[in-house]
């Protein structure tokens, strides 16, 4: 063996001197071969650089057993991965059935037979580079989708707008890495902004690249900032004829502090939230056009809400209301509106995080595991004081 050797290696382990004469002369010709003469040899060994591709793993050893060398190479995170093919002159299933419940690939029965010896051999060292293939191609998606993410984050904004008199709060979990739902501000001043929540149909990188357009076209629409209408029409005429097959819904706000109004148009998107401290409730509003993005002739229209000291304004996207439980029951407009109604005193940001909270709780699924779909949630409240009566 030289160092310039670059034959896959296997380990050979048996501690019959007849058994590793002849498997080492089926496979010295294809492979390097380094050989352990018992298992506490053998777990000293498969430490040495280089790792060996694969163990050859005698079963009927003094000491310990093949079974238990298994056990612990398995149990190592260094040699865990390393394929263990056992030789035995056992054929009974339940010796074999130990074997594979030890970590065994796979059984090579004694006398050997050289063409099987060199097949299985073969086969498991295939797997295993293909095995080792996958998973560097994982890793390389999961970094690029590791860029993408932080390439979409960047695309949201860093901060809510300070508007005298208002709290504002966002929120903005994606299923995946990466999210088809999106969000902006379009300041006018220090009085005024306009917002759009939306979302792309669809989840992962494609609907990802379809918010970054949304968000190009968005930019776009600064000077009707003040006419919900006209954006989204504009974002329509924008998004048709290169979307393919996603579509885009979507709610634009424009708040207006000194007048004391919301003027609002949506797209296909769920209906807002607006609870009333002089009512004493909520009540939901859908002004809804055409989703945008399919349609060129689309026209949309706006409605005013009234915006008082006390109120607030909740817009989401469908990954709140249409989150389920593990009755497949949605969480709904009603479960929302509740929790809008049960503490209007509640800041925005501590409003946002009950929300969430309470979601999660609805689908009964910790954060590691996740959600159907993408979630945003804007909601805007008044102080007293804080707007035109």
């Amino acid at each position: 063996m030289t160092d310039t050797d670059n034959r896959r290696l296997l380990l050979l382990v048996d501690d019959a001197p007849a058994n590793i004469q002849i498997a080492n002369a089926i496979l010295k010709d294809d492979y390097r071969v380094r050989v352990a003469t018992s298992g506490a040899k053998a777990l000293e060994l498969v430490k040495t650089r280089p790792v060996p591709d694969l163990i050859l793993l005698d079963i009927g050893m003094p000491e310990m057993d093949g079974y238990e060398v298994c056990a612990r190479l398995k149990a190592d995170e260094v040699t865990r991965d390393i394929p263990v093919i056992f030789l035995t002159g056992k054929t009974e299933a339940e010796d074999e059935t130990r074997g594979f419940a030890a970590g065994a690939v796979d059984y090579i029965h004694k006398p050997f037979v050289p063409a099987i010896v060199k097949a299985r051999v073969h086969t498991h060292l295939a797997l295993r580079a293909a095995r080792e293939e996958i998973a560097e191609r994982l890793a390389e998606i999961q970094k690029e989708l590791e860029m993408a993410r932080k390439i979409q984050l960047s695309i949201l904004p860093h901060s809510v707008p300070s508007v005298a008199g208002l709290e504002i709060a966002a929120r903005y979990v994606p299923m995946t890495s990466v999210a088809g739902d999106f969000y902006d501000f379009l300041p006018v001043d220090e009085k005024r902004f306009g917002v759009l929540v939306s979302d792309v149909s669809g989840h992962g990188v494609p609907a990802a690249l379809v918010a970054s357009m949304v968000k190009m076209a968005f930019a776009a629409q600064a000077a009707h900032a003040r006419d919900p209408a006209e954006v989204l029409r504009g974002l329509n005429l924008a998004l048709c004829g290169k979307l393919e097959d996603h579509f885009v819904t979507a709610a634009y706000l424009f708040v207006d502090t000194e007048k004391g109004t919301i003027d609002y148009a949506g797209a296909g998107h769920p209906p807002i939230l607006v609870y009333s401290r002089s009512a004493g409730g909520a009540r939901a509003h859908q002004q809804n056009g055409l989703f945008l993005g399919m349609f060129p002739q689309a026209k949309y229209s706006a409605i005013q809400i009234p915006l008082a000291a006390g109120d607030r304004c909740v817009v989401y996207t469908d990954g709140i209301s249409e989150a389920r439980n593990p009755k497949a029951e949605e969480f709904g407009l009603d479960n929302l509106q509740a929790l809008v109604e049960a503490d209007p005193n509640l800041t925005s940001d501590a409003f946002a995080d009950r929300v969430l909270v309470k979601v999660k709780d609805w689908t009964a699924r910790s954060p590691a595991q996740g959600h159907d779909d993408d979630i945003t949630l804007l909601t805007i409240r008044v102080n007293q004081g804080g707007a035109a009566s």
